[in-house]
């Protein structure tokens, strides 16, 4: 478990660095959503928009027999929507924590929350170390392999750079030839620009450098000293630390993805925890979540249980 302390703002960022992103396309729905609820105060939003629900019996009939306790583990270390600290630095909250509890006090079972760094929580699901995982994890055709999804909201992959970069909008991975591109560890993101170096050398061009950090400060701390030139990151938050942290600015989305509750594949637990996204979709819930976070332009119309990756 990480030490529970709280980074000077300047150098805490988006906790959502280390989890998944979106789109195509210079603005996406929401855009001026995510970007004006973050910069209408520093705080963290405290609303309680999750206690007031109830159980609801055919969503939890859909659970193992017997189920009554659950463990889920959450990476931490920034700030909303990603999962952070209250003030008191012990109380988690994030856009990830609140829907997690929403889901288990509509099947009514108990939650212990474990913290792990990003990269270790997918691999420790088969073990059975956790019952599932909640950080944002981006639903891919590759992690679908192993991994069972819950979908609960559409985030993906965006850029940002410093204010003064020339950069413009990135429509394709060739852009970043010769760059630096700083991203979180062991993320979609990662893998996506691994993945896509060849296209540089294929085009006789001096391929990018994958600078991938496990701590989020350190991501914006190489960009602002110029170590790196772009950041590859989730679209929500990087929206949210574009509205924060002077200097900076929000490129634009590159790739949508569906973001989901992570199981072990085979899991039995899917069926309820989709039946109980969807209640919070039908009783408010689900809504005033987004709206607390600033996070509307991400919602989704209904659940599904590992869709296929949509390719832009």
């Amino acid at each position: 478990m990480r030490p529970r302390h709280l980074l000077p703002f300047a150098l805490i960022t988006s906790a959502t660095l280390l989890l998944t992103a979106c789109g195509s396309g210079s603005g996406g729905p929401g855009a001026a959503d995510a970007a004006g609820a973050a910069a209408g105060s520093g705080e963290v939003p405290t609303t309680d928009v999750f206690s007031a629900e109830r159980k609801d019996e055919a969503a939890a009939k859909l659970l193992p027999a017997g189920t009554t306790h659950l463990t889920v583990a959450i990476s931490v270390g920034g700030t909303p929507p990603g999962t952070t600290y209250l003030s008191d630095g012990r109380t988690l909250t994030g856009q990830d924590v609140d829907f997690t509890k929403a889901v288990a006090k509509v099947l009514g079972v108990k939650l212990t929350v474990e913290q792990a760094s990003f990269e270790a929580i997918l691999p420790a699901l088969d073990s059975g170390k956790y019952d599932f995982g909640a950080s944002n994890f981006g639903v891919t055709d590759e992690r679908r392999k192993t991994i069972d999804f819950v979908t609960y909201i559409n985030d993906g992959q965006g850029f940002a750079t410093r204010g003064d970069s020339k950069l413009s909008k990135i429509t394709d991975l060739g852009q970043l030839c010769g760059l630096n591109v700083a991203t979180g560890a062991g993320t979609t993101f990662e893998a996506t620009l691994e993945e896509n170096r060849h296209v540089c050398t294929d085009a006789g061009k001096k391929p990018y450098e994958v600078q991938a950090y496990a701590e989020p400060s350190a991501i914006w701390s190489s960009v602002q000293q110029g170590r790196s030139d772009i950041v590859m990151s989730t679209i929500n938050g990087l929206r949210y630390a574009v509205a924060h942290q002077p200097g900076l600015r929000f490129l634009n989305e590159y790739h949508r993805l569906d973001v989901g509750f992570a199981f072990k594949k085979g899991t039995a637990l899917a069926p309820a925890f989709q039946a109980a996204v969807n209640r919070l979709l039908a009783d408010g819930t689900y809504t005033r979540i987004l709206r607390k976070w600033g996070t509307t332009g991400s919602a989704i119309a209904s659940s599904r249980i590992s869709p296929p990756e949509v390719k832009s």
